[in-house]
């Protein structure tokens, strides 16, 4: 498992590679601090993850490999007991109306990530009961 920094350096190597690839974010990509940005946003991704399914880092790389179906992922999760309390509109679909479970799961995830997506401050994100 690589540090911040492991991390950091190899995305700003792969950002100064891509460059050329990149033109949409070009202005972007030789911007001070974007590794690191993009570096800090991956940590707290695995963080909601593990939060949600209880899967740290390695044992997601292991799922990502291993190329399992959300079905598969979410069997071997252990469920958050907050999990509950993830409501509201994700897709146009209010979670906490979902009936089927597997259906469900998935919705919590894709709110988290949209959460941290739109800058919501983590501890709200993580929510407690």
């Amino acid at each position: 498992m690589l540090s911040r920094i492991g991390r950091q350096m190899i995305i700003h190597r792969l950002l100064r590679d891509n460059r050329s690839k990149l033109k949409i974010f070009d202005s972007s990509v030789s911007r001070p601090g974007l590794a690191c940005q993009i570096a800090r946003t991956i940590e707290e991704l695995h963080q909601v993850i593990e939060w949600l399914t209880g899967f740290d880092e390695k044992k997601l790389q292991e799922l990502i490999k291993e190329k399992v179906t959300f079905e598969t992922f979410f069997t071997m999760a252990r469920l958050n007991p907050s999990a509950y309390l993830i409501t509201g509109l994700i897709c146009g679909y209010r979670i906490e109306e979902i009936e089927t479970p597997l259906t469900k799961q998935v919705r919590y995830l894709d709110k988290l990530v949209d959460e941290l997506a739109k800058g919501k401050n983590m501890e709200k994100i993580l929510r407690q009961a």
